[in-house]
C-alpha cells in the first residue's frame, strides 16, 4: 500500500506488517523477514507464548514508527517544509483553543476547598499533558490527518465527586494520602475508559454504542451544563465548590451583597451572552478566539490607563491568585503520586462514579467521530477511532493524567485554518508540549473574567442544547427524561443522575411500548386458505367451514406490558355475542413476527390454552421452530406438549392442517369406507364426529357440508373411468359436464406413472403442457427474488398443474416435483394445438373450464401470500 503523509499510522492488522507467524512459519503470501532484527523480535513473541495482547500493541507502536517514517519520506524536504509552513496558522489557532480550554477547563479539574484549594495549576499541566498524548495518537492513528485530542471536559463533575469522597474518607489532615489517591483514581479512569474504548472497537460495536438513546445522554450534558454555570459563579466570586448546594441561600445573598461581588461574575456572564448575541448574527469560526484574545487585551489597557496595581487586583478577585513568585513546574503533580501512601479503600468506593464516567465517556466518539465524517465529507471506521481512543486514554492513564478524546469544533476549525494534513497534528503536539514545559505562571496574570466567561459559554450552550434545542424534536415523555436528569445531578447527584436517565428511559419505554398494538391483524380462515390445490367441491366446502378458524397474527416482542392485549382480544372471540355470531374450532397464532417472549407472556399463554381447551377449540402456534427463542419459551412452560396445541413453521401448513382435520370430521362423520388426503387424528374433535348437529359449530360444519360434498355424493356424473373421473372432480362447480362432448379428449391424453422425486418441469423452462393429477401428490415450490422467502404449494388428486403457462405457451413460474407417485394425464402443448385445430368447440370448452379453475387456484395463492405479509 502506497503511503503519504495523509495515512493512518495505527492501521488494520490486514493493511500492514503481514509478517504473522504461526507455528514459527509465516503465513501464506507473507514476507519472510529477512533482517536479523526482525528475526530477533518474533524470536521474543515466539517465547512469550504468542501473547495476543503482547503482539496487538507492539504491533501497533510498530506501525506507527515504521508508518511516521514513511510519511515523511514519501514528501521531499521541500515538500515537507511547504506543507509545515501552510500550517502555522492552523497550529496557532490550535494552541489558543488549547489554552483557553486549559486556563477554563484544566483550572477546574480539582475542587477549590480544602486540600485541593490552589491545585487549579496543576490541573492545567494535567489538561496539557493529556491533550498532547491524545494529539500524538490521533495524529499518527486517527483517519482525520487532522484531528485535534483534547481532554474530556465533561467528567469534570464526576472528577469532583471523586475528590471530595476520597477527602471525606480519608481526612482533610492527610493531605498527601489525598492527593495521591485521587490522582490514582483520575489516572484509573483513563485506563478504564481506554480499554472500553479499545474493547468496543475491537468487537466492532461503535454503530451498537451510537444506537444509545439520545435524550439520556442529552439529558447529561443539560446536568453538565449547569454544574459549568455554576462552577461559573463560584470561580468568578472565588467560593467554594459546595457553597450553592450547602448554603445557597447564603450564597446568593454574597452574590448581591456590594457592586464589587455583583461585578465579579456579571462582568464574565454579560461577556458569554454577548458572546452568544455575535455568534447569533455572524457565524464566523474565527468569531470566539478573536473574542478571547480581545478580552484580556482590553483589560490590561483599562488597567495601564488608570495605573491599577495588579496585587490589589489579584486580592480584589480579578486576577488569578497562583503565588507569584513560585514557579511551579508542570511535572510536580507526579511528587504527589506516591503510590505508598494510596489508599485503596476509598479508591474502591469511587467505583460507581468511575462507572458512571465511564457510562458517559463511552457516548461521545460514537456520536462525534460520524458527526465529523460528514461535516468533512471523510469516510471513516468509527470502530477504528474507538482503537484510536483506546490508546490514546490507556497511555494518558499510564501518564497519570486525565481521558481524553477527540474534540469535535477544535478539528473541524484546525480543517478550516489549513490543517488537514499530519504534519500540522504533530506541529501542534510539539506547540501544546511548549506551552506545558513554559509552566502555569503566565495564568497569574490572566483576568478571572476571561475564564468566567469561557465556563459561562460552554454551560450556556449545552443547556441551551438540552433544553432549548431539543424543545420540538423531542416528545413529552422524552423532553420529561431530560429535565429529570437535569434537575437530579443538579440538586443530587451526576452519578444519581445518570441512573435516574436510565431507570426514567426504561419506564417510558415499557409505558409506550405497552401501548403499540402487538396484535397486527384478525383474519378468519376463509380469507387466508392455504395454497394446497384440492378438487373444486372439497375447496368450496373448506371456504364455508374454514370461518370456524381465526388468524392472530402477533408483532413485536412480547412482554408483560403488551401480552394484556392478546389476551383481551382472545377472550371477545370466545365470548358472546363474539362466540354466538361466529363459533371458532381453530385459533391460529401467527408468531413469525415476534422476535421473543418473556415469562410473563408465556405463562399468558398457558392461561389461553386452558382456557381454549375447555370450549374445544384448538390453539395452533405458527411461523417458529420448536428450538427458536420463542420456541424455547414457550417450551420452557411445557405448552407446545399440552393437549389441544400444534405447532408449524409456517401459517401455510398450520392453514393446510386446519382444512385437513375439516375434511377428516366430514369424511369420519360418514361412511367408514370414504377417504380423504388428512393427517394424523386430532383427539380434540374425536368426540364431535358423532354428533355433528349438536353444537353450533357442527351445525355450520354439516350445512356446508350439506351444500358441498353431501351435494356432490347425490349428484355424481356417469363418469366411470379416468381422466374423466378426475376431470368431474376439477370442473363440477363450474358447470353441467356431458360425458359425450368429453370422451374424444381422452385421445389427446397421455398417461403418466411418476415416482417421488421425479421434476416435471423447473422454473423458467419452456411449456410442454399441462397436467391432470389423478392420483399422488405434487409439490411447487415458487422462488422469488433474492431475500424473499419460497412459497411452496401442494397439489392433491383432482387438480390441475401447469396449466396456465401451458395454455399461454409462456416460461414456468415455478419447480414441480413429485412428492408421492403420482399418476398424471398430460396434455402436451403439440396435442393442445392439434386439439384446436381438430376439435375447436371441445377445445375452447376445455380451455373456459381451465381457465375458471386456474382462476380460482390463483386468487387462493395470492390470499396465500398476503397472508404471510
Amino acid at each position: 500500500m502506497e503511503r503519504t503523509e495523509r495515512t493512518p499510522l495505527l492501521v488494520k492488522p490486514s493493511t500492514l506488517a503481514p509478517h504473522i507467524f504461526y507455528d514459527g512459519q509465516p503465513t501464506r503470501g507473507a514476507s519472510r523477514v529477512s533482517s536479523s532484527v526482525g528475526e530477533r523480535r518474533f524470536a521474543k513473541l515466539r517465547r512469550l507464548g504468542a501473547n495476543p495482547v503482547y503482539f496487538y500493541v507492539t504491533k501497533k507502536v510498530r506501525n506507527v514508527k515504521e508508518t511516521l517514517a514513511k510519511t515523511l519520506s514519501v514528501q521531499s524536504p521541500r515538500d515537507t517544509a511547504i506543507t509545515a509552513v501552510r500550517a502555522i496558522p492552523a497550529v496557532l489557532l490550535g494552541c489558543l483553543l488549547n489554552v483557553l480550554d486549559a486556563v477554563s477547563y484544566g483550572m477546574i479539574i480539582f475542587p477549590s476547598t480544602g486540600v485541593f484549594s490552589g491545585l487549579g495549576p496543576m490541573g492545567v499541566s494535567m489538561f496539557f499533558l493529556t491533550t498532547i498524548i491524545s494529539q500524538l495518537v490521533y495524529s499518527g492513528g486517527s483517519s482525520f490527518a487532522g484531528a485535534n485530542g483534547s481532554m474530556m471536559i465533561e467528567v469534570v463533575p464526576f472528577f469532583h465527586i471523586m475528590a471530595n469522597s476520597i477527602a471525606d474518607q480519608i481526612g482533610e489532615k492527610n493531605e498527601r494520602e489525598i492527593l495521591a489517591t485521587t490522582l490514582v483514581a483520575y489516572a484509573f479512569s483513563s485506563i478504564l475508559t481506554g480499554l472500553a474504548f479499545l474493547l468496543l472497537g475491537v468487537l466492532k460495536l461503535g454503530v451498537i454504542v451510537g444506537f444509545f438513546p439520545r435524550h439520556i445522554l442529552v439529558g447529561c450534558i443539560g446536568g453538565v451544563g449547569v454544574f459549568l454555570i455554576v462552577t461559573g459563579f463560584t470561580v468568578s466570586l472565588r467560593l467554594d465548590d459546595g457553597s450553592f448546594s450547602e448554603a445557597p441561600g447564603e450564597t446568593i445573598r454574597y452574590m448581591f451583597k456590594d457592586m464589587h461581588s455583583i461585578s465579579l461574575w456579571l462582568v464574565p456572564l454579560t461577556l458569554a451572552v454577548l458572546l452568544r448575541v455575535i455568534t447569533s448574527r455572524w457565524h464566523h469560526q474565527l468569531i470566539f478566539p478573536i473574542y478571547f484574545i480581545i478580552i484580556p487585551l482590553v483589560f490590561y489597557i483599562v488597567v495601564l490607563a488608570a495605573r491599577l496595581d495588579l496585587g490589589d487586583l489579584r486580592r480584589a478577585g480579578w486576577l488569578f491568585d497562583v503565588g507569584v513568585g513560585s514557579e511551579v513546574a508542570w511535572y510536580q503533580f507526579y511528587s504527589y503520586l506516591d503510590f505508598g501512601k494510596v489508599y485503596f479503600a476509598p479508591l474502591w468506593k469511587t467505583l460507581p462514579t468511575q462507572f458512571a464516567l465511564l457510562f458517559f465517556n463511552i457516548l461521545h466518539p460514537p456520536l462525534n467521530v460520524p458527526a465529523l465524517s460528514v461535516s468533512l465529507n471523510e469516510d471513516v471506521d468509527t470502530n477504528k477511532e474507538l482503537v484510536a481512543h483506546g490508546f490514546s486514554n490507556l497511555f494518558a492513564g499510564l501518564a497519570g493524567t486525565v481521558p481524553n478524546y477527540l474534540v469535535y469544533i477544535n478539528t473541524l476549525l484546525f480543517y478550516r485554518v489549513g490543517g488537514n494534513n499530519r504534519i500540522g497534528g504533530f506541529m501542534l503536539a510539539l506547540a501544546t508540549f511548549g506551552l506545558l514545559i513554559m509552566g502555569t505562571q503566565p495564568i497569574a496574570y490572566l483576568p478571572v473574567m476571561v475564564v468566567g466567561a469561557l465556563i459561562f459559554v460552554l454551560g450556556i450552550d449545552l443547556v441551551k442544547e438540552a433544553l432549548w434545542d431539543t424543545r420540538h424534536r423531542t416528545s413529552t415523555t422524552e423532553y420529561l427524561t431530560i429535565l429529570s436528569i437535569m434537575v437530579t445531578m443538579t440538586v443530587w447527584d451526576f452519578v444519581v443522575g445518570v441512573l435516574l436517565g436510565i431507570v426514567v428511559c426504561c419506564f417510558f419505554f415499557v409505558v409506550q411500548s405497552s401501548q403499540r398494538r402487538s396484535i397486527r391483524v384478525i383474519q378468519t380462515g376463509d380469507t387466508a386458505m392455504s395454497s394446497v390445490r384440492r378438487p373444486s367441491l372439497q375447496r368450496e366446502y373448506i371456504r364455508e367451514v374454514s370461518k370456524q378458524t381465526t388468524i392472530i397474527k402477533l408483532q413485536g416482542f412480547l412482554f408483560f406490558g403488551t401480552i394484556a392485549q392478546v389476551e383481551e382480544a382472545i377472550r371477545d372471540l370466545i365470548e358472546a355475542p363474539s362466540w354466538k355470531h361466529n363459533p371458532i374450532r381453530y385459533l391460529v397464532v401467527d408468531l413469525s413476527l415476534v422476535p421473543g417472549v418473556d415469562m410473563s407472556s408465556a405463562e399468558c399463554f398457558v392461561r389461553f390454552q386452558r382456557l381454549l381447551y375447555d370450549k374445544g377449540i384448538s390453539l395452533v402456534f405458527c411461523g417458529i421452530e420448536a428450538e427458536s427463542p420463542v420456541g424455547k419459551a414457550l417450551r420452557s412452560v411445557d405448552l407446545l406438549g399440552a393437549q389441544g396445541v400444534e405447532l408449524f413453521s409456517t401459517l401455510n401448513d398450520a392453514m393446510e392442517w386446519t382444512e385437513n382435520e375439516y375434511l377428516r370430521t366430514w369424511y369420519n362423520s360418514q361412511k367408514p369406507t370414504a377417504t380423504a388426503y388428512t393427517i394424523p387424528n386430532n383427539k380434540l374433535h374425536d368426540t364431535e364426529i358423532s354428533s355433528l348437529a349438536r353444537t353450533p359449530r357442527n351445525i355450520q360444519l354439516r350445512d356446508a357440508a350439506t351444500k358441498t360434498l353431501a351435494y356432490a355424493e347425490h349428484n355424481k356424473h356417469d363418469f366411470f373411468e379416468e381422466p374423466f373421473v378426475t376431470l368431474s372432480k376439477i370442473f363440477s362447480t363450474f358447470g353441467d359436464l356431458s360425458y359425450s362432448e368429453l370422451y374424444p379428449l381422452k385421445s389427446y391424453l397421455e398417461r403418466l406413472v411418476l415416482a417421488p422425486g421425479h421434476s416435471l418441469w423447473r422454473q423458467g423452462e419452456p411449456p410442454d403442457g399441462l397436467y391432470i393429477v389423478e392420483s399422488g401428490v405434487l409439490r411447487a415450490t415458487y422462488d422469488f427474488a433474492e431475500r424473499t422467502q419460497n412459497m411452496e404449494e401442494t397439489m392433491f388428486p383432482g387438480t390441475l398443474a401447469g396449466e396456465l403457462s401451458g395454455l399461454s405457451e409462456t416460461p414456468r413460474n415455478a419447480t414441480v416435483v413429485v412428492e408421492r407417485q403420482a399418476v398424471l394425464w398430460k396434455l402436451s402443448s403439440e396435442n393442445l394445438r392439434r386439439l384446436k385445430k381438430e376439435e375447436p368447440g371441445l377445445a375452447a370448452a376445455f380451455t373456459d373450464l381451465v381457465l375458471k379453475s386456474a382462476k380460482v387456484d390463483y386468487d387462493i395463492l395470492l390470499g396465500a401470500l398476503a397472508s404471510r405479509q
